[in-house]
């Protein structure tokens, strides 16, 4: 016990070259994907900058001898947490295009003072492991990371930590409100929206797979119709709507026509042929 805590006390006492050059790449990465999770105009795009960051994180925690830490930041945070949060705005379907006027009269003055009070005790305690001593990580994990650990949070700081719970659980509960949609219809049987299908007069039997008679079966290719044009029932909407469709139906004409004049010239060949027989 004696032997390691003086090895972290010397690992302390210096900064390696190694440990410096990670921390400025990693460093830089976390801060710019903590940047990019502000000011991305798109909601989806911020989440997975800030899973990325959260990563970053993992591995600081890794490199400090934190293990228990670091693998919770990647198996709960990013890979549970975070991902449960993107998965909620790809469903609730938050865009650029939403409205940015105040449903809560006065939450950005809130959220401003909130935002500047978590400056302040950011700075106040980067300060304070700045220019005091603390303790290290050997002393901190003498009794393993874990158990470490453990006494830490359900001892000193089991106030803060039920408060994180209760957080999360709130963003949850949020989370199932904002993709809730009450119904104020009663829903449709299959028989009335067959009958509504019928009374419209739209397209009724299964739609046309795509690259029929082009001799392609990828989905960016629209079918042929028998007299050589495409059919834009057999390509999806969206394709088509980006631009993404792949036109082939000048190449599959000028086939047909060349398939024709072989079959006709083979025809001719083997007429003269009984013929001359």
């Amino acid at each position: 016990m004696t032997a390691q805590l003086a090895a972290a006390a010397t690992l302390s006492a210096g900064t390696s070259t190694g440990e410096a050059v990670q921390f400025w790449i990693l460093g830089t990465v976390a801060v710019i994907g903590a940047l990019c999770t502000v000011f991305m105009k798109r909601a989806v795009h911020s989440a997975l900058c800030l899973a990325g960051t959260m990563i970053v994180l993992a591995v600081f925690y890794l490199a400090n001898g934190a293990y228990f830490l670091g693998v919770v930041q990647i198996v709960v945070y990013t890979g549970a947490i975070m991902m449960l949060f993107l998965f909620v705005v790809m469903l609730v379907g938050v865009t650029a295009a939403d409205s940015l006027k105040e449903t809560i009269r006065g939450q950005r003055w809130l959220a401003l003072l909130c935002g500047l009070g978590f400056g302040i005790l950011l700075i106040a305690g980067i300060g304070n492991a700045s220019l005091t001593e603390f303790t290290g990580v050997g002393q901190a994990n003498a009794g393993g990371n874990v158990e470490g650990l453990a006494a830490l949070i359900f001892t000193q700081y089991v106030f803060a930590f039920e408060i994180t719970g209760a957080l999360l659980i709130t963003a949850a509960v949020g989370a199932m409100v904002l993709t809730h949609r009450e119904r104020t219809e009663r829903a449709k049987t299959q028989r009335e929206l067959a009958e509504e299908r019928v009374r419209e007069g739209k397209y009724l039997p299964p739609l046309p797979a795509p690259g029929v008679y082009a001799r392609h079966n990828a989905v960016d290719i629209a079918g042929l119709l028998p007299d050589g044009t495409p059919s834009e029932l057999t390509v999806s909407k969206t394709l088509r709507d980006r631009g993404q469709i792949r036109d082939v139906s000048t190449e599959a004409l000028d086939d047909l026509k060349a398939l024709e004049q072989r079959a006709e010239e083979r025809l001719e060949r083997t007429s003269n042929g009984e013929a001359a027989k």
